[in-house]
């Protein structure tokens, strides 16, 4: 069955870098839309970024410039790479796959359904 596994996530200072990997089994990795999303306490869960099959990346405004999302096919593992972190960074951060039969819809990947989730990985920036 499909499996995500996040890890990298951790506790940084304003202004630092990590990088998350999800490690993807299960399925073609390369076949689908993939993507990071976040939650904070209190909020709902938003996309972060996504890669497509066909490479094509997509961001949320308030990540531009600052995330790189990445994949090496090879290995079946999809990265974000964060850099200038913000408090406001601070969440669970969880990778997750496209799926047609779900009913959860964002826009990235010009607009998918995702449906396979990691069980997250928790990242916080302090000030």
């Amino acid at each position: 069955q499909v499996r995500l596994v996040e890890s990298g996530g951790g506790s940084v200072q304003a202004g630092g870098s990590l990088r998350l990997s999800c490690a993807a089994s299960g399925y073609t990795y390369s076949s689908y839309c993939v993507g990071w999303f976040r939650q904070a306490p209190g909020k709902e869960r938003e996309g972060v970024a996504a890669i497509d099959s066909d490479g094509s990346t997509s961001y949320t405004d308030s990540v531009k410039g600052r995330f790189t999302i990445s994949q090496d096919n090879a290995k079946n593992t999809l990265y974000l790479q964060m850099n200038n972190l913000k408090p406001e960074d601070t969440a669970m951060y969880y990778c997750a796959r496209e799926s047609v039969t779900s009913r959860t819809w964002y826009p990235l990947c010009r607009g998918r359904r995702f449906g396979y989730w990691g069980q997250g990985t928790q990242v916080t920036v302090s000030t």
